[in-house]
């Protein structure tokens, strides 16, 4: 067991951990652990492989991003937060305008403690549900995205951690093991968040997981970043600045995907989705289909509708709005209203509920705006190659889980159904046993340098000015 760590070399980071001797002893006791759980739970069979990622170093910009081939267990996970604002104050809640807190408050510990475990939860869980995707990737390149992603959930564990060490003591240290103890999908002991216990096993869902899921945990940081408890601000404004890659992997993707099947419509003249998937693409129809899951998974992990602890981390302080500073309002929100979704004669209304225990539906809807941007440059490529087709998000009440939505049946154009029509129409709107069996039948591993798999365009470039046929991987 590793007895030592140097600071500056092995776990690059702006938080003097070198300083901290309690923090460091917490540190090399959670360490071993963490990389027991990377060699078990991380990307199969992939340990020894040489693979060209990009390291935070520094916050700079000419430090967060140094490229290089590593092997992965060797990875240099750091701890980083954006530099201190000096004069910071609370921009939001019943603390508004006050100084912004650089330790935890007692009568706020258990919140933020929860808060930051469920936020750090996400990050090895995602790892778990694209463990295996290595053995199928359709190109060197994409491996590379796959595996760079995978390092930087890992980081943002590392990030959480810290906190959790840094901030809570004895309580954050066992909740700091639990992050290693739950697994995703596991039936005894799963992650927290449905949509990280749901299995990833192609890389079309890939592809809209790191789209749409991914996006969540966008909407989920800049709330975060926002948060009165200074630290957990300035982690956060940082881990965005890798986030930003994971969800350019999904939109990508996506495109890539839609450009390679719009291709052999043109080639073979034709729509027909049969025709489509004996050529060795995935067909457009299911496209639809594996979006309209995601999506519906996705908006579900923002919560309730109304929500009573939405209202008490506003006005705590602990966590505000997506971009909060840049709203024209008083900031407090007393008084003011927000029309959620329920159902009333067989139709879907809106009605107000206070906008304090609205907020989890306010960053629902700012994350479907968001969506919907991504979605619009896909039908653009279809646009482009002459298909009529489009790609669309299915309506914020279909397939849903949680809140007052949950189990009623919605139709993705927002229709109320009786549990029999949707029964009927089910195979049409989400994803088939027969679906999935089809697109795993295309996954098939191409890791040649510049070549890919028939079901997906390349890439329009490659990573950090390399070429398309580069060698991000090394294998060993």
């Amino acid at each position: 067991m590793q007895t030592g760590i140097n600071y500056s070399d092995k776990i690059p980071n702006n938080v003097n951990l070198s300083e901290d001797k309690t923090l460091q002893r917490a540190l090399e006791h959670w360490q071993p652990n963490y990389l027991s759980w990377w060699n078990d739970m991380g990307p199969e069979g992939a340990m020894q492989h040489d693979v060209y990622l990009r390291t935070a170093v520094s916050v700079d910009p000419g430090g967060w991003a140094q490229f290089g081939h590593v092997k992965m267990p060797d990875y240099r996970w750091g701890i980083f937060m954006n530099p201190k604002e000096e004069g910071r104050t609370i921009g939001f809640g019943e603390h508004k305008g006050e100084a912004a807190w650089q330790d935890v408050p007692g009568e706020h510990r258990a919140n933020l403690r929860r808060i930051i475990v469920t936020q750090g939860d996400t990050e090895p869980a995602s790892v778990e549900q694209q463990r295996h995707l290595g053995l199928t990737a359709p190109s060197m390149y994409d491996l590379r995205n796959l595996f760079q992603i995978n390092v930087e959930e890992g980081r943002h564990l590392w990030a959480m951690v810290y906190l959790l060490h840094k901030h809570f003591g004895r309580d954050g240290r066992e909740e700091a093991d639990a992050l290693l103890g739950r697994n995703s999908g596991d039936a005894d002991n799963p992650r927290i968040l449905g949509a990280f216990n749901e299995k990833t096993p192609d890389w079309l869902a890939f592809f809209m997981f790191t789209y749409f899921t991914d996006r969540d945990g966008k909407f989920q940081l800049c709330a975060l970043a926002e948060s009165a408890f200074d630290p957990l601000a300035r982690t956060t404004k940082f881990m965005l600045t890798e986030e930003a890659h994971h969800m350019f992997v999904g939109e990508s993707g996506i495109s890539r995907v839609v450009a390679r099947t719009a291709a052999v419509m043109n080639e073979l003249k034709t729509d027909d989705p049969a025709k489509i998937r004996a050529a060795g693409v995935i067909d457009l129809e299911t496209v639809q289909r594996y979006l309209n899951f995601h999506y519906s998974v996705t908006i579900d992990l923002f919560g309730a509708d109304e929500s009573s602890n939405a209202a008490i981390f506003y006005n705590s302080g602990l966590k505000g709005r997506f971009e909060e500073t840049k709203r024209a309002d008083d900031h407090q929100l007393q008084g003011q209203t927000y029309g959620v979704l329920a159902v009333q004669n067989d139709t879907l209304v809106e009605r107000q509920v206070p906008m304090l225990n609205g907020l989890n539906e306010v960053l629902r809807d700012d994350y479907i705006k968001d969506s919907v941007g991504g979605v619009g440059r896909w039908n653009k490529v279809l646009e482009k190659a002459g298909i009529s087709f489009r790609l669309s998000v299915p309506h914020k009440a279909f397939n849903r889980k949680i809140g007052m939505l949950a189990g009623v049946k919605i139709s993705p154009d927002g229709r109320v159904l009786s549990e029999v029509e949707f029964a009927a129409n089910e195979k049409h709107w989400l994803p088939s046993a027969e679906d999935r069996a089809f697109v795993a039948s295309l996954m098939h591993r191409v890791v040649e340098p510049g070549k890919f798999a028939n079901w997906i365009a390349p890439p329009v470039m490659g990573i950090n000015r390399q070429l398309v046929d580069f060698d991000y991987v090394r294998f060993n």
